[in-house]
Protein backbone atom coordinates (compact mmCIF):
# COMPACT_ATOMS: atom_id res chain seq x y z
CA UNK A 1 0.00 0.00 0.00
CA UNK A 2 2.84 2.35 0.83
CA UNK A 3 5.99 3.27 -1.00
CA UNK A 4 9.25 3.04 0.92
CA UNK A 5 9.65 6.78 0.74
CA UNK A 6 6.12 7.74 1.59
CA UNK A 7 5.21 5.04 4.12
CA UNK A 8 5.31 7.21 7.23
CA UNK A 9 3.44 10.06 5.61
CA UNK A 10 0.70 7.76 4.34
CA UNK A 11 0.22 6.19 7.75
CA UNK A 12 0.07 9.55 9.46
CA UNK A 13 -2.48 10.70 6.89
CA UNK A 14 -4.70 7.68 7.53
CA UNK A 15 -4.40 8.25 11.27
CA UNK A 16 -5.38 11.92 11.02
CA UNK A 17 -8.26 11.21 8.65
CA UNK A 18 -9.79 8.48 10.80
CA UNK A 19 -9.42 9.83 14.33
CA UNK A 20 -12.94 11.37 14.10
CA UNK A 21 -14.21 7.91 13.15
CA UNK A 22 -12.82 6.50 16.41
CA UNK A 23 -14.59 9.20 18.42
CA UNK A 24 -17.86 8.69 16.57
CA UNK A 25 -17.80 4.92 17.12
CA UNK A 26 -16.86 5.39 20.78
CA UNK A 27 -19.75 7.78 21.46
CA UNK A 28 -22.19 5.56 19.61
CA UNK A 29 -21.08 2.54 21.64
CA UNK A 30 -21.08 4.54 24.88
CA UNK A 31 -24.76 5.37 24.39
CA UNK A 32 -25.52 1.66 24.80
CA UNK A 33 -23.46 1.20 27.95
CA UNK A 34 -23.85 1.88 31.69
CA UNK A 35 -22.62 5.20 33.14
CA UNK A 36 -19.62 3.41 34.66
CA UNK A 37 -18.05 3.05 31.21
CA UNK A 38 -15.91 6.06 30.31
CA UNK A 39 -16.01 7.20 26.70
CA UNK A 40 -12.33 8.17 26.94
CA UNK A 41 -11.47 4.53 27.66
CA UNK A 42 -13.34 3.50 24.53
CA UNK A 43 -11.57 6.14 22.48
CA UNK A 44 -8.19 5.02 23.77
CA UNK A 45 -8.97 1.39 22.92
CA UNK A 46 -10.34 2.46 19.54
CA UNK A 47 -7.14 4.32 18.75
CA UNK A 48 -5.21 1.12 19.41
CA UNK A 49 -7.53 -0.60 16.97
CA UNK A 50 -6.95 2.12 14.39
CA UNK A 51 -3.15 1.82 14.76
CA UNK A 52 -3.54 -1.92 14.32
CA UNK A 53 -5.69 -1.45 11.22
CA UNK A 54 -3.14 0.89 9.66
CA UNK A 55 -0.32 -1.54 10.37
CA UNK A 56 -2.17 -4.60 9.04
CA UNK A 57 -4.15 -3.24 6.15
CA UNK A 58 -3.21 -4.07 2.59
CA UNK A 59 -5.02 -3.11 -0.57
CA UNK A 60 -5.13 -6.78 -1.49
CA UNK A 61 -7.75 -7.26 1.22
CA UNK A 62 -10.23 -6.08 -1.36
CA UNK A 63 -12.01 -3.67 0.98
CA UNK A 64 -11.96 0.05 1.52
CA UNK A 65 -9.68 1.00 4.41
CA UNK A 66 -12.49 2.55 6.44
CA UNK A 67 -14.52 -0.67 6.26
CA UNK A 68 -11.55 -2.62 7.56
CA UNK A 69 -10.71 0.01 10.18
CA UNK A 70 -14.23 -0.02 11.63
CA UNK A 71 -13.92 -3.74 12.28
CA UNK A 72 -10.55 -3.35 14.02
CA UNK A 73 -11.67 -0.29 16.03
CA UNK A 74 -14.86 -1.93 17.26
CA UNK A 75 -12.97 -5.12 18.02
CA UNK A 76 -10.50 -3.22 20.19
CA UNK A 77 -13.34 -1.50 22.04
CA UNK A 78 -15.05 -4.83 22.65
CA UNK A 79 -11.80 -6.25 24.02
CA UNK A 80 -11.60 -3.31 26.42
CA UNK A 81 -15.17 -3.89 27.59
CA UNK A 82 -14.62 -7.60 28.09
CA UNK A 83 -11.36 -7.12 29.96
CA UNK A 84 -12.91 -4.53 32.29
CA UNK A 85 -15.99 -6.70 32.99
CA UNK A 86 -18.18 -3.64 32.37
CA UNK A 87 -21.52 -5.38 32.87
CA UNK A 88 -22.03 -6.21 36.57
CA UNK A 89 -22.86 -9.81 37.42
CA UNK A 90 -26.11 -8.71 39.06
CA UNK A 91 -27.19 -7.07 35.80
CA UNK A 92 -26.48 -10.20 33.80
CA UNK A 93 -28.45 -12.24 36.33
CA UNK A 94 -31.42 -9.86 36.20
CA UNK A 95 -31.45 -9.89 32.41
CA UNK A 96 -31.32 -13.67 32.32
CA UNK A 97 -34.44 -13.68 34.50
CA UNK A 98 -36.17 -11.31 32.06
CA UNK A 99 -35.11 -13.43 29.09
CA UNK A 100 -36.40 -16.59 30.79
CA UNK A 101 -39.75 -14.94 31.53
CA UNK A 102 -40.03 -13.67 27.96
CA UNK A 103 -39.17 -17.07 26.48
CA UNK A 104 -41.72 -18.84 28.67
CA UNK A 105 -44.47 -16.31 27.90
CA UNK A 106 -43.68 -16.34 24.17
CA UNK A 107 -44.16 -20.11 24.08
CA UNK A 108 -47.33 -19.90 26.15
CA UNK A 109 -48.95 -16.97 24.33
CA UNK A 110 -47.63 -17.54 20.82
CA UNK A 111 -46.71 -13.86 20.56
CA UNK A 112 -44.27 -11.39 22.13
CA UNK A 113 -45.43 -10.69 25.71
CA UNK A 114 -46.23 -7.15 26.78
CA UNK A 115 -44.32 -5.33 29.48
CA UNK A 116 -47.22 -5.80 31.88
CA UNK A 117 -47.26 -9.54 31.22
CA UNK A 118 -43.52 -9.86 31.78
CA UNK A 119 -43.71 -7.83 34.97
CA UNK A 120 -46.58 -9.98 36.29
CA UNK A 121 -44.70 -13.16 35.43
CA UNK A 122 -41.72 -11.87 37.42
CA UNK A 123 -44.03 -10.87 40.30
CA UNK A 124 -43.08 -7.22 39.94
CA UNK A 125 -45.03 -4.03 39.44
CA UNK A 126 -44.82 -2.49 35.99
CA UNK A 127 -42.89 0.44 37.42
CA UNK A 128 -40.33 -1.81 39.12
CA UNK A 129 -39.90 -3.82 35.92
CA UNK A 130 -39.31 -0.67 33.89
CA UNK A 131 -36.82 0.54 36.50
CA UNK A 132 -35.02 -2.79 36.16
CA UNK A 133 -34.81 -2.27 32.41
CA UNK A 134 -33.43 1.22 32.95
CA UNK A 135 -30.84 -0.01 35.43
CA UNK A 136 -29.77 -2.67 32.93
CA UNK A 137 -29.01 -0.21 30.16
CA UNK A 138 -26.02 -1.55 28.30
CA UNK A 139 -27.27 -5.11 28.03
CA UNK A 140 -26.12 -6.02 24.55
CA UNK A 141 -26.51 -8.52 21.77
CA UNK A 142 -24.14 -11.47 21.84
CA UNK A 143 -21.16 -9.68 20.30
CA UNK A 144 -21.13 -7.05 23.08
CA UNK A 145 -20.57 -9.33 26.08
CA UNK A 146 -18.71 -12.40 27.22
CA UNK A 147 -21.64 -14.79 26.99
CA UNK A 148 -21.37 -18.27 28.46
CA UNK A 149 -23.71 -21.17 27.96
CA UNK A 150 -25.37 -23.34 30.55
CA UNK A 151 -22.48 -25.79 30.31
CA UNK A 152 -20.07 -22.93 31.04
CA UNK A 153 -17.86 -24.05 28.15
CA UNK A 154 -16.31 -20.66 27.61
CA UNK A 155 -16.90 -17.33 25.94
CA UNK A 156 -19.31 -17.06 23.05
CA UNK A 157 -17.07 -14.42 21.52
CA UNK A 158 -14.05 -16.68 21.85
CA UNK A 159 -15.82 -19.43 19.94
CA UNK A 160 -16.20 -17.06 16.99
CA UNK A 161 -12.83 -15.29 17.25
CA UNK A 162 -10.60 -17.24 14.88
CA UNK A 163 -7.23 -16.02 13.69
CA UNK A 164 -7.94 -12.42 14.68
CA UNK A 165 -11.14 -12.30 12.60
CA UNK A 166 -13.90 -9.98 13.73
CA UNK A 167 -16.29 -12.22 15.73
CA UNK A 168 -19.42 -10.52 14.40
CA UNK A 169 -18.30 -11.02 10.80
CA UNK A 170 -17.50 -14.68 11.50
CA UNK A 171 -20.91 -15.08 13.13
CA UNK A 172 -22.82 -13.45 10.28
CA UNK A 173 -21.19 -15.75 7.75
CA UNK A 174 -23.16 -18.63 9.31
CA UNK A 175 -26.86 -19.44 9.15
CA UNK A 176 -27.20 -17.46 12.36
CA UNK A 177 -27.56 -14.32 10.29
CA UNK A 178 -31.01 -15.43 9.16
CA UNK A 179 -31.94 -16.31 12.74
CA UNK A 180 -31.10 -12.75 13.79
CA UNK A 181 -33.17 -11.32 10.93
CA UNK A 182 -36.13 -13.49 11.90
CA UNK A 183 -35.84 -12.50 15.56
CA UNK A 184 -35.84 -8.79 14.66
CA UNK A 185 -38.84 -9.27 12.36
CA UNK A 186 -40.74 -10.81 15.27
CA UNK A 187 -40.20 -7.87 17.61
CA UNK A 188 -43.25 -5.78 18.56
CA UNK A 189 -43.65 -2.95 16.00
CA UNK A 190 -42.51 -0.18 18.34
CA UNK A 191 -39.33 -1.98 19.34
CA UNK A 192 -38.64 -2.97 15.74
CA UNK A 193 -38.81 0.69 14.71
CA UNK A 194 -36.53 1.65 17.59
CA UNK A 195 -33.91 -0.92 16.60
CA UNK A 196 -34.01 0.32 13.03
CA UNK A 197 -33.50 3.93 14.10
CA UNK A 198 -30.67 2.94 16.41
CA UNK A 199 -28.71 0.42 14.37
CA UNK A 200 -29.53 1.37 10.79
CA UNK A 201 -30.07 5.12 11.02
CA UNK A 202 -27.55 5.41 13.90
CA UNK A 203 -29.65 7.92 15.82
CA UNK A 204 -28.80 8.38 19.49
CA UNK A 205 -31.30 7.76 22.28
CA UNK A 206 -32.29 11.42 22.55
CA UNK A 207 -32.95 11.66 18.80
CA UNK A 208 -34.97 8.45 18.84
CA UNK A 209 -37.01 9.81 21.74
CA UNK A 210 -37.85 12.89 19.69
CA UNK A 211 -38.95 10.73 16.75
CA UNK A 212 -41.02 8.38 18.90
CA UNK A 213 -42.40 11.06 21.22
CA UNK A 214 -40.99 9.54 24.43
CA UNK A 215 -38.22 10.41 26.87
CA UNK A 216 -34.61 9.36 26.42
CA UNK A 217 -34.87 7.12 29.49
CA UNK A 218 -37.94 5.42 28.01
CA UNK A 219 -36.01 4.74 24.79
CA UNK A 220 -33.26 3.15 26.90
CA UNK A 221 -35.84 0.90 28.59
CA UNK A 222 -37.37 -0.17 25.28
CA UNK A 223 -33.95 -0.80 23.76
CA UNK A 224 -32.92 -3.01 26.68
CA UNK A 225 -36.22 -4.88 26.42
CA UNK A 226 -35.81 -5.40 22.68
CA UNK A 227 -32.31 -6.78 23.19
CA UNK A 228 -33.65 -9.12 25.88
CA UNK A 229 -36.31 -10.35 23.44
CA UNK A 230 -33.67 -11.03 20.78
CA UNK A 231 -31.43 -12.86 23.22
CA UNK A 232 -34.36 -14.93 24.47
CA UNK A 233 -35.23 -15.88 20.90
CA UNK A 234 -31.65 -16.78 20.03
CA UNK A 235 -30.55 -18.29 23.33
CA UNK A 236 -30.58 -21.92 22.27
CA UNK A 237 -28.46 -21.23 19.18
CA UNK A 238 -25.96 -19.28 21.25
CA UNK A 239 -25.62 -21.80 24.04
CA UNK A 240 -25.44 -24.90 21.87
CA UNK A 241 -23.38 -23.35 19.07
CA UNK A 242 -25.79 -24.79 16.49
CA UNK A 243 -26.34 -21.44 14.73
Amino acid sequence: MYTAKGKKTDKELLLTQHMPLVKRLAHHMKAKLPPSVEVDDLIQAGMIGLFDAISRYEETHGAQFETYAVLRIRGAMLDELRNSDWLPRSTRQNMRKIETAMSSLQQKLGRPPTETEVAKSMKMSLGDYQDLLGDSGGHQLVYYEDFKGEDDDGSFLDRYSIDDEDPLRALLETDFRQAIINAIDNLPPREKILMGLYYEEELNLKEIGAVMGVSESRVSQLHTQAVARLRAALKEQLWTGRA
